[in-house]
């Protein structure tokens, strides 16, 4: 009776037991080697982008009679370019390129939130012609109409400062308002009718259901603007020809040490790694609220 069984039982499933195990073992393999891959290539790619911010930082700590050497690494490191890069005013130029960019965010935050809410929840005739015209304006490049901004800001006699303002304002509006208005067309309306239905204003349900939820557009919008004013060269050199060196931003004063026989490259690199880490700094402060805003504004 026993081999009856056990030759039906063979019948019925021929395959051994282990073959019709999953394979478990097998995906968590396949799994971990996928893992381990894709973090070396990351890793490479990593590396790749940070070979530059590499080879600045080894010039700026090499001594000056050590520049033409073919060896990759100084003797020594000298940290004196660091120094007295300070004594030629780059102080007063890292502060105008951050009054600079930082105006010219909060200018675009000022003026795009509420225009890309409005043209994302009310339906008016020329809506689309709005739009389309915004968009227009992120196709003029400011090397195009430098003549022209030059000379207008030339008559309004503006300090160079505030014309680097609401220049790169002006430039960056357009990408703001398009983002934001993505970022708010997504976000139901019933949720900030609920609000009000709460006893809400229509300010307060903004404030507290929308915004949060759109957090990551202003962020993207905010690094964005923040970016492209800092490192905005061509229309800063035009305007701050014959400005005291304090009123000119980064980008020109690192591209001073450029001369027309020789160059001086401890600071220009050590100028250039400097430059760097209000931007750093702004990533790493901002990096953890664009998580954080997707959810936050949907709990009550």
């Amino acid at each position: 009776m026993t081999s009856l069984m056990e030759k039906k039982a063979a019948a019925v499933n021929p395959l051994p037991e282990k073959a019709l195990a999953p394979p478990r073992r097998r995906r968590a393999q396949t799994r971990r080697y996928r893992t381990i891959i894709l973090a070396i290539i990351a890793y490479a790619v990593a590396l790749i982008f940070l070979v530059p911010y590499i080879e600045m930082a080894i010039v700026a700590v090499r001594p000056a009679n050590e520049l033409l050497s073919r060896n990759l690494l100084p003797s020594h490191a000298d940290f004196s370019n660091f120094v007295t890069i300070w004594s030629s005013g780059f102080g007063g130029n890292l502060a105008t390129s951050l009054e600079v960019a930082g105006g010219a965010t909060i200018l675009v935050l000022l003026v795009a939130l509420p225009a890309a809410y409005y043209t994302a929840r009310q339906r008016f005739r020329g809506r689309t012609a709005f739009l389309l015209l915004v968009l227009a304006t992120q196709m003029f490049q400011p090397a195009a109409m430098l003549v022209g901004i030059q000379r207008e800001f030339l008559n309004f006699n503006l300090p160079p400062t505030i014309s680097l303002i609401l220049i790169n304002a002006g430039f960056n509006m357009a990408f703001a308002i398009w983002i934001l208005n993505a970022f708010f067309s997504s976000i139901p309306v019933e949720l900030e009718e609920a609000a009000m239905v709460d006893g809400a204003s229509r300010i307060g349900a903004v404030m507290r259901i929308t915004l949060p939820l759109a957090l990551p557009g202003v962020v993207t919008a905010l690094i964005f603007t923040f970016i492209t004013a800092w490192n905005e060269f061509l229309v800063a050199l035009t305007l701050t020809l014959g400005a005291p060196s304090g009123q000119q931003p980064l980008t020109v004063t690192i591209n001073n040490y450029i001369g027309q026989y020789s160059i001086d490259w401890g600071h220009l690199f050590a100028g250039a790694l400097i430059a760097t880490v209000p931007v750093i700094i702004l990533f790493a402060f901002i990096e953890g609220r664009v998580v954080s805003g997707l959810t936050a504004g949907a709990i009550k």
